[in-house]
């Protein structure tokens, strides 16, 4: 069996894996608000903590097309311009309400972000731990499981040159994750980065081991008490250029993310609250905006970043 095997076999194992209860309910309902849906899958906080009953559930709806998905010219323009649109949705679920937030994409461009994006915002969320809630058919589910491998690959190209020569499969994901969320309006440290990981320490162990086939980096000696231990021989210059590319997605996310958000208020049903409570549950900064300023919310998301940054609540 190829090294590819072993990866996407490993991928197509674990996102099909059980579900939390109610998550199944929330993909349902979000599939009856657009037409070609091929697929949903499940990914995030609420997958980490098998609950989707806490928090906002993230969904990724994976569509045909986007002007059958949404009915609007508008909103398929916005979403090929700017991927993915964000939409908020809740249900009731024997008395309790469940929430989510779920982005649309086609599967066209979920492949392409896996593989081929510069940015990091596709590849760095599905090379982590996801479900595959629902496919159209069995051809569709082994292109998501491909490209859940691809983004897995992609990950791992760009962030080893980043490690030390001798690394561990924690040491690479804490330094990978770490570069994405810099890419992002984000001021988690290391640490969130590490607690992501030790969430799912078997995952990233194995699928480290099976990545690492594709690549130049050697297995160490381990013993049955110690993490695996690898070593890569990356020349200088390639780290240096490696380097320099995330210093440009940096850059780059930063502005693509200030737009995502600013789209999202022509998206999400009151879109200003989503925008101050995602950064808040990134920066742990809460802002207050005064209902003068509340009337005109394009005036609003400027200025309001403007105080977050002034506090640190994104760099």
């Amino acid at each position: 069996m190829s090294s590819e095997d072993k990866l996407t076999k490993f991928v197509r194992e674990w996102s099909t894996r059980p579900l939390p209860v109610g998550i199944r309910e929330l993909a349902d309902a979000a599939r009856e608000r657009h037409e070609g849906v091929v697929a949903v899958l499940f990914y995030g906080s609420c997958l980490r903590s098998g609950r989707a009953d806490e928090g906002l559930a993230d969904l990724y709806l994976l569509v045909d097309d986007y002007r059958r998905a949404f009915g609007s010219c508008f909103k398929a323009c916005l979403n090929r311009l700017l991927p993915p649109n964000v939409f908020y949705q809740k249900i009731n679920r024997q008395g309790k309400v469940l929430q989510s937030k779920y982005a649309v994409l086609t599967l066209e461009d979920f492949c392409k972000g896996t593989r081929r994006w510069f940015h990091s915002y596709i590849w760095g969320r599905f090379a982590q731990p996801a479900g595959l809630i629902y496919a159209r058919d069995s051809e569709t589910a082994a292109r998501i499981h491909d490209a859940q491998a691809g983004a897995v690959h992609t990950f791992v190209r760009h962030a080893l040159p980043q490690t030390p020569a001798t690394f561990t499969a924690r040491e690479l994901w804490t330094t990978g994750l770490g570069l994405t969320y810099r890419c992002e309006l984000r001021s988690e440290g290391p640490a969130t980065a590490a607690r992501l990981v030790d969430a799912a320490p078997d995952y990233y162990a194995a699928i480290t081991h099976a990545a690492l086939e594709r690549f130049d980096a050697a297995l160490l000696s381990a013993s049955r008490s110690e993490a695996f231990r690898y070593r890569h021989a990356i020349p200088a210059m390639r780290r240096v250029r490696n380097l320099l590319a995330w210093r440009v997605r940096q850059v780059q996310g930063k502005v693509l993310s200030v737009l995502r958000l600013l789209k999202g208020l022509l998206t999400f049903e009151n879109g200003l609250d989503y925008i101050l409570w995602k950064i808040e549950r990134h920066s742990g900064i809460r802002m207050e905006v005064s209902p003068a300023l509340r009337r005109f919310p394009l005036l609003a998301v400027p200025v309001t970043f403007w105080k977050l940054f002034r506090k640190g609540g994104f760099r």
